[in-house]
């Protein structure tokens, strides 16, 4: 008789522990038998679960469009042996109308015969994650993603009811995460200037609420002020680096003027300095003393919330 088939969840469980232990020495001293022995599938899911723990963070920055994240991420990429990816968000449908996308897996995959769907769509994220992920620690690389969060919570009607870059790597790997936010009065003209207003209605109110709605989604991280970073960018650069645990050298404000991103469309220039706030008009003034969304957020992040006045 034939022995009874391995169950799946044994089977993978006992591979990915076999692939983990291939090349560990053997043990030093002999096992004591003191204890009963924990069972072969128990002893396999704590090796993968220790093997898991090993594993390099993904590093992710999080903030809104027009909030200096270009210039921080610049930064960021400046560092030696950072890998940045920007403007990540993997269920964004930002920027799609498009047909053609050769290169572009989950978006074929959407315009197929017969499209995917949201599980096979954070799947393939997934498994592109990992080969990236992979090859960066192969080459000694800090990987780091820059989230597009504007895709998410400022375009369309409403905040999309989906997992943003955060949830979605945290569900399945070991993460590090800062979080980087600017007055919401500056952001607001920055869209306005930018022509980025993909949101109805273009009022100071929608706009924070929509930024709260971001705030909560990371809620667990401290936020860093666009302009304390300015102000002091060493220390502002070397707080990132402390919450995304790479490697700190002052070296790359002299060098993040070189570095070219996707999505490149804010500040230019070699000099980290505050700029002075755009002009705001009265009916913007009357709009954020009315706005009760605008307050609360101000209140939230710190900010002074009087568009007239210096921001922090």
């Amino acid at each position: 008789m034939s022995p009874p088939p391995v169950p799946p969840e044994f089977r993978a469980a006992i591979d990915d522990a076999l692939e983990l232990l291939k090349d560990r020495p053997a043990p030093s001293a002999p096992v004591t038998t003191g204890q009963p022995l924990p069972s072969l599938l128990e002893q396999c899911r704590d090796t993968l679960a220790r093997g898991r723990a090993q594993q390099p963070p993904v590093r992710l920055l999080h903030h809104m469009a027009c909030t200096g994240g270009t210039l921080i991420s610049r930064c960021l990429a400046a560092l030696p042996n950072v890998r940045l990816l920007s403007e990540v968000d993997p269920l964004s449908t930002l920027g799609q109308e498009g047909r053609f996308a050769p290169t572009d897996m989950l978006r074929l995959a959407r315009l197929a015969s017969r499209p995917v769907d949201r599980e096979t769509e954070i799947e393939l994220f997934h498994a592109a994650l990992s080969v990236i992920l992979r090859d960066s620690t192969a080459r000694g690389l800090d990987l780091v993603l820059r989230d597009h969060a504007h895709s998410q919570f400022c375009h369309g009607p409403a905040v999309e009811d989906r997992p943003g870059l955060y949830a979605l790597v945290a569900e399945a790997q070991p993460v590090c995460a800062a979080l980087t936010v600017r007055h919401p009065v500056d952001s607001y003209l920055a869209l306005q200037a930018s022509g980025w207003m993909h949101f109805t209605p273009a009022t100071i109110e929608e706009y924070a609420r929509r930024y709260l709605a971001f705030l909560d989604a990371h809620a667990t991280l401290e936020p860093l002020h666009y302009e304390a970073f300015v102000a002091a960018p060493e220390t502002g650069l070397a707080t990132l680096c402390d919450r995304l645990g790479l490697r700190f050298d002052p070296g790359a404000l002299d060098r993040f003027d070189g570095v070219i991103l996707s999505g490149d469309s804010g500040r230019t220039g070699a000099t980290i300095a505050a700029r002075p706030r755009r002009p705001v008009s009265e009916a913007l003034v009357r709009a954020c003393a009315q706005s009760p969304s605008y307050a609360a957020l101000c209140d939230r992040l710190g900010y002074v919330a009087d568009p007239l006045l210096p921001p922090l």
